[in-house]
């Protein structure tokens, strides 16, 4: 079994490329592998229930349905504490959500951590 890591940067303003970031490990879960995500810049704006809800990219379909079924096969979310402060996602907002604030250490940990790093 791989490890794969999605370091994501782009917000709803590129739902193209943000959508992928949560629709090319699915296939990674899908095969029994571990998949983890990091959502950092305006990305961590893509876990705000609205959103989820409303983001469709080209040919990525919606991102609630990536985004649960990464949640239902075991994926982890790790969100930039200082992007999700700077941009005022509150505590309230990820409640509920399998996601941990995390600092740039941990992002470094999580790519020596896993077998492969894409970036979107």
């Amino acid at each position: 079994m791989a490890k794969i890591l999605v370091h994501i940067t782009n917000g709803p303003e590129h739902p193209t490329q943000a959508a992928l970031g949560f629709l090319v490990p699915k296939p990674a879960v899908d095969e029994g592998h571990e998949a983890s995500l990091f959502l950092a810049r305006d990305a961590v704006q893509l876990l705000r229930d609205a959103v989820l809800d409303n983001l469709s990219g080209l040919g990525t379909g919606s991102l609630r349905d990536s985004y649960d079924a990464l949640v239902a096969a075991g994926a982890r979310f790790y969100l930039s504490g200082m992007s999700s402060k700077a941009r005022g996602l509150s505590a309230a907002e990820l409640d509920g959500k399998p996601v941990e604030l995390a600092m740039p250490d941990t992002l470094v940990r999580l790519v020596l951590d896993h077998d492969r790093a894409v970036t979107y």
